[in-house]
């Protein structure tokens, strides 16, 4: 395919679907042809490949390169390819058709400006042609052009025509969305693709290229609030090169040296110092559409999953619950309860299903307001609940951190679009943290250069268990091990906590939170000298160890069960459930060195 090098804003982003065998890849086959936008003999080679293999040509070949693809007679991956019209280069996403790979309409279509969805004249609306327009309408796809194909197997009737035209216009009303036209086309025949066909003289609208002409691009999103979902910071000390370059591709707005920026949902922040780029001349500004990177003035800890955005501007949500429309693709339903894996732009969390509103057939648009799980191919309003809080946007704002994909069992199963920020639990705690982050004094000795100096990477382990463990053995005798192997480390007794910064407190129940908190804070303050801290408490739950997720970077804790009876519904990553105080030193320190904590013994 021919390499699209115009600048984005006179691009047409086009996504292309419809039901199985209905002809999109001929479609897509025609267009290329007809535009010249084939590399030079190309279309001579596959013509004197079908020849030689005995096969008639078909105009889907130019569009699948592989053979087993070929051979199934089926589009089985999203294709990105780019064709001129008159006056606009585009880039086409073919969006397959079979009920297999319907996921893939969730990421091609999340980029397109406009849409065009493929008919068969003589089979007429299916099931897949309502399920991809419901689709293209839920990811917010105004402008659609429905090419009624095969044209030619129906002999050009107008009345067949009209017919799909009236049934599909129906569908599309109860979605609310007004298509820019129906136009009657053979992509076999190349009718009304680049040229008119007399014989449906019947039609005066335009021809698919010119319908293409007639779509409006997305604006750059440049004009939008900055958005900078963080995919990794790359050091590179073994050059000498201490910068520690924040790395992305970003969604909307743009960013220059000297802007502050604010990162969600920690609330940290920090001031541009420079924009870098990998081989190439720096450019002067980060913008929306561009893979980039820079550095900060000040020395900021920041991970994948945060959100860079500019300080002054429109800021995300964060929230742990939100309000979603979702489609659903699995083998197995989505039921409430089940433990999901949620991605939105670099963030990961764990996701629950809290609530099921209704759910659609995304066929039949027939609702079923007290579903209890979603099935494959149906779309269903919910409220999702996250295992920790993450920075999100609203479709209005044109954002792509609106929109979400659903991991089941290693698989996208499913996709949508946030609806409404919810409040959660912990929404006063967090603003809390987000403040305290904010006006954060950091120290001019970055985190990375503690490790390398103490040899260890800075972690909160937290030992817990039944009521009549012996964590604090444990954790006196771990702490001995790592200090004598040259680690720096501090077992952090309950008691000196309950007796100093918490002497104002009561030690009932209703203030175990507080005193939960300030822990957190202490240990936040000894993470960030780099310290590896031991911290015991009795029977932590579940949501006690979320409040010190909140609290502290929750990639930096670990947490160790004592005993062989689990009796709250925390989760943990070791287990000790008997055997001596020496022997669950050595499994800790074993936990340790797995996640990188410790070096391997020398």
């Amino acid at each position: 395919m021919s390499v699209d090098s115009s600048p984005p804003a006179q691009r047409l982003n086009l996504v292309i679907g419809g039901h199985v065998d209905h002809g999109k890849s001929t479609i897509i086959g025609r267009l290329l042809a007809d535009t010249g936008s084939l590399p030079e003999g190309k279309l001579e080679q596959v013509r004197a490949t079908c020849l030689r293999s005995g096969k008639p040509f078909e105009w889907a070949f130019l569009l699948d390169a592989l053979k087993d693809e070929q051979a199934q007679g089926i589009t089985i991956d999203a294709a990105r390819v780019f064709f001129r019209t008159a006056s606009r280069s585009c880039i086409l996403i073919d969006a397959p058709g079979h009920i297999e790979f319907l996921r893939n309409m969730i990421t091609g279509a999340a980029r397109a400006d406009a849409a065009l969805l493929v008919i068969d004249a003589k089979e007429g609306v299916q099931e897949n042609s309502r399920r991809h327009g419901y689709m293209m309408s839920m990811l917010g796809i105004r402008q659609l052009a429905v090419l009624v194909n095969k044209m030619d197997l129906v002999e050009f009737d107008r009345a067949a025509f009209e017919r799909i035209v009236e049934e599909y216009s129906r569908f599309l009303d109860r979605l609310e969305v007004r298509p820019a036209g129906f136009i009657p086309v053979s992509g076999r025949e190349g009718s009304n693709i680049a040229r008119r066909d007399p014989r449906t003289a019947w039609y005066q609208g335009p021809t698919v290229l010119e319908q293409l002409d007639g779509f409006v691009p997305e604006p750059p999103p440049v004009h939008k609030p900055f958005r900078l979902p963080v995919q990794d910071v790359y050091r590179f000390p073994q050059q000498g090169d201490e910068r520690r370059i924040v790395a992305g591709s970003v969604d909307g707005g743009e960013a220059r040296p000297g802007d502050e920026v604010v990162f969600y949902p920690s609330g940290k922040r920090g001031h541009i110092r420079t924009i870098e780029a990998f081989n190439r001349t720096p450019p002067d500004s980060a913008r929306a559409g561009e893979a980039t990177g820079f550095t900060l003035s000040e020395q900021v800890y920041v991970r994948r999953g945060e959100v860079a955005t500019l300080a002054g501007q429109p800021s995300p949500q964060v929230t742990s619950r939100f309000r979603a429309s979702l489609f659903w693709l699995g083998q197995r339903p989505l039921i409430v309860g089940r433990e999901y894996l949620l991605k939105l732009g670099t963030a990961r969390a764990p996701m629950q299903v809290e609530a099921i509103h209704r759910v659609i057939n995304a066929a039949t648009l027939e609702p079923n307001q007290g579903a209890d799980r979603v099935e494959r191919h149906a779309v269903a309003e919910c409220t999702l609940a996250l295992g920790r809080a993450i920075a999100i946007d609203l479709p209005a704002d044109g954002l792509a951190t609106s929109r979400f994909v659903v991991v089941d069992d290693y698989e996208i199963c499913g996709g949508g679009i946030v609806r409404e920020a919810l409040p959660d639990r912990d929404a006063a705690l967090r603003d809390k943290v987000q403040l305290r982050n904010y006006k954060w004094e950091a120290s001019l000795i970055p985190v990375e250069r503690r490790a390398e100096r103490y040899g260890q990477r800075p972690a909160l382990v937290l030992i817990t268990g039944e009521l009549e463990a012996d964590r604090k053995s444990l954790a006196r005798e771990l702490e001995s091990r790592l200090f004598e192997t040259g680690r720096s480390v501090y077992f952090l007794g309950i008691a000196n906590v309950l007796y100093g910064v918490d002497a104002d407190l009561d030690r009932t129940r209703e203030h175990r939170q507080e005193h939960l908190r300030r822990v957190a804070e202490v240990a936040n303050l000894m993470l960030d000298a780099g310290v590896i801290l031991l911290v015991t408490a009795a029977e932590l739950t579940r949501q006690e160890l979320e409040l010190f997720g909140i609290m502290v970077d929750p990639e930096l804790i670990e947490t160790v069960w004592v005993g062989p009876h689990v009796t709250t519904d925390i989760g943990f990553d070791l287990q000790i459930p008997a055997g001596t105080t020496a022997e669950g030193a050595s499994l800790v320190e074993d936990l340790l060195r797995r996640q990188g904590i410790i070096p391997p013994p020398s």
